[in-house]
């Protein structure tokens, strides 16, 4: 199953989400708190239709729960839930990866490598929410290379439901530039052939993914605003 790259254009629904998404992420929004159709309507000048869209899509990814006849609500998700998914991730990726590195055709090597071109040109622009959307298209690319269409679709499934955590911790200082040499490293072991090395990178990518994730909750906590806000370069220290 070949997995595409994702459109460049979004719809109004997939913007809503995505900003609720990392206010939730960020704290702004707090497990328990409501979330009201019509207040949301007001606040982004839209009709009810893409803000139920956009809850319905924020349900699906665990971040919000719908109670009949009560409303939307913002899911708690423990710290130990959320270790378990990025454990789950780790080794759904790391599988996709080794198996990319002997099934994938020369062709996919090709937009493989052009992906992570890609990528470091972006990086280097220093823009965290570009390089969030084409890293999730290198990534669909792996994935796909892995010609297995069952282990495609679990590992996208997942990856979704992680996105705003995977998301927000290019905001961490250096992050871009690190998570490009962590490619890199992937990239080079699935085009020699190395399926346990490949497997073992992508396995290292996502638990550094993790903790990075971690330290950009502990900055939020912390109020020392260093975390880098979209748009803005990430900077080594």
């Amino acid at each position: 199953m070949r997995i595409k790259p994702k459109a460049a254009s979004r719809t109004r629904a997939e913007d809503i989400r995505l900003q609720l998404a990392d206010e939730i992420v960020e704290g702004a929004l707090t497990p328990g708190q409501q979330l009201d159709e019509k207040g949301l309507a007001c606040r982004f000048g839209v009709s009810r239709t893409p803000i139920r869209e956009a809850l319905r899509l924020l349900e699906t990814s665990g971040l919000v729960e719908l109670r009949p006849h009560r409303g939307c609500f913002v899911k708690e998700l423990s710290p130990e839930s959320l270790h378990e998914m990025f454990v789950a991730m780790a080794e759904l990726e790391a599988a996709c990866a080794g198996l990319a590195a002997i099934h994938m055709t020369r062709e996919e090597r090709g937009d493989l490598q052009a992906l992570l071109e890609q990528l470091a040109e972006i990086m280097r622009s220093g823009d965290p929410q570009r390089y969030h959307v084409h890293n999730e298209d290198f990534h669909s690319a792996i994935y796909s290379g892995s010609h297995n269409g069952y282990l495609a679709s679990l590992t996208l499934q997942t990856r979704q439901r992680l996105a705003p955590f995977r998301r927000a911790q290019f905001r961490t200082l250096g992050r871009l530039k690190k998570s490009q040499t962590e490619h890199v490293g992937i990239v080079n072991a699935i085009l020699r052939g190395q399926r346990d090395e490949a497997a073992k990178a992508m396995r290292d990518h996502i638990d550094i993914v993790e903790i990075n994730f971690a330290r950009y909750q502990t900055q939020i906590g912390q109020g020392a605003a260093k975390a880098v806000p979209p748009g803005q370069p990430g900077e080594a220290k």
